[in-house]
């Protein structure tokens, strides 16, 4: 398993019910985590988390070693690193999608990007081409802001070369959700749950995108039928287009739709699992998820994808000053006591240790903006959202922030329609 985040300590904690995980980098509230870089790891089943490594080619140079790897290689990760070709492929795909331009740095580019955003409606949509840790997004009603943050980007001031180049969409309204698929380079098997995301920092969907600070499945408004129209709206005849383009693409696509008065629109694709999406997602699959993931990776991938009828809500613990300049090296307290909350599970993602070595549990460390993802599971919504605060009230660090609304709104209207 490469990655060394929440997404990864779900991971790890989902394939060892059935194989032995190591996990690189990891961090040291993973077990089984090795300094050893992938390609020094001798496995039989590679499985690539960040969009990084994927852009990078990690999976290519795995595959050219005679590696089986689920994860697709750095033209399939395009996808996510260049928002501008994405936007292109699914176009070409006929998948449902915003309206958008797109502009480089030149001064020439930037005077047009200004104009395009003129002849559009609130809200703004402006997003960095490139691979920003889910933060590369504004979305806003203010003109003047968006104005003010194309400059920013385009100057490379907000995300570096990442940002150089823009994506200015049609601004939409409506409540968003996110789908999974596994492909195998030939076909794409649905993950029948959705997902959403809160990736407001704030409550009330306040302040500025995060990586999320926490997510619910399943969903009220979107069952298993509406699951199957949407996949069938966006993953077969995207990854028929980049069979066309000779892209063989083998991993996890990601769908972030939003559900407009007019339909569902297509917001983005990811190349990977979500984060924190994975951690009330992966949990929840009862296939054996090493063999799920073996086949999508060998080309072969024909069983469908089971998942329990239990609902997980995650909250994300952060460290004080997340997204902008997080504080890091708080000792975390409480752990154990909200390790033994019936239903929870909590997964590791920015944590260290003092020393900067793989400690005890007590040991550990802030080391990162977000730091702890907490999970309740239940048989409903109400009860998954419950077992994650009361196991949230047990944890301190100085400046410890979440969220206090996560999946509320999901709450109630599960309780409207009397489920």
């Amino acid at each position: 398993m490469v990655g060394q985040g929440g997404r990864e300590h779900a991971f790890a904690s989902a394939l060892a019910a059935t194989a032995d995980v190591v996990v690189t980098p990891g961090n040291p509230g993973i077990a089984g985590s090795t300094p050893a870089p992938a390609t020094e790891i001798d496995a039989d089943l590679y499985v690539i988390g960040p969009e990084g490594p994927l852009a990078d080619g990690l999976a290519d140079r795995l595959r050219a070693a005679g590696r089986l790897v689920f994860g697709p290689g750095a033209d399939g990760a395009a996808l996510e690193s260049s928002k501008a070709w994405m936007k292109e492929v699914v176009s070409a795909a006929g998948v449902p999608t915003a309206g958008y331009a797109t502009f480089a740095s030149e001064p020439a580019q930037r005077q047009a990007a200004h104009a395009y955003l003129e002849t559009l409606a609130p809200p703004y949509v402006i997003k960095t081409s490139g691979l920003a840790a889910g933060k590369g997004v504004l979305v806003t009603d203010d003109v003047a802001s968006a104005h003010s943050d194309i400059d920013a980007k385009l100057d490379g001031t907000a995300f570096g070369d990442a940002g150089r180049r823009i994506v200015i969409e049609e601004g939409m309204r409506g409540p968003e959700v996110s789908l999974f698929a596994l492909c195998d380079g030939r076909r794409a098997v649905l993950l029948p749950t959705a997902v959403r995301d809160h990736k407001r920092v704030g409550d009330g969907d306040t302040g500025p995108n995060t990586g999320g600070m926490g997510c619910v499945s399943p969903l009220a408004d979107v069952d298993r039928a509406v699951c199957a129209e949407l996949g069938a709206l966006a993953f077969e005849p995207t990854l028929a287009e980049l069979a066309r383009r000779g892209v063989d693409y083998r991993g996890v696509l990601y769908a972030g739709f939003m559900l407009t008065p007019d339909g569902p629109r297509l917001l983005e694709f990811n190349v990977r699992f979500g984060d924190p999406e994975a951690q009330v997602t992966l949990p929840r699959i009862t296939n054996d998820l090493a063999l799920l993931l073996a086949g999508a990776a060998a080309g072969e991938l024909s069983d469908e994808v089971i998942v329990s009828d239990d609902a997980m809500v995650c909250v994300v613990c952060a460290a004080e000053g997340y997204p902008a300049a997080p504080r890091t090296g708080d000792v975390i307290s409480g752990l154990e006591r909200a390790r033994e909350v019936d239903g929870v599970t909590i997964f590791c993602a920015g944590v260290g240790t003092a020393d900067g070595q793989a400690g005890s549990a007590g040991s550990l460390v802030t080391g990162g903006g977000r730091v702890l993802n907490v999970c309740g599971r239940g048989p409903d919504v109400a009860a998954a959202r419950e077992r994650a605060y009361q196991a949230v009230g047990h944890l301190h660090w100085p400046g410890m922030t979440y969220r206090t609304d996560i999946a509320a709104a999901e709450t109630a209207a599960t309780a409207a329609l009397g489920r």
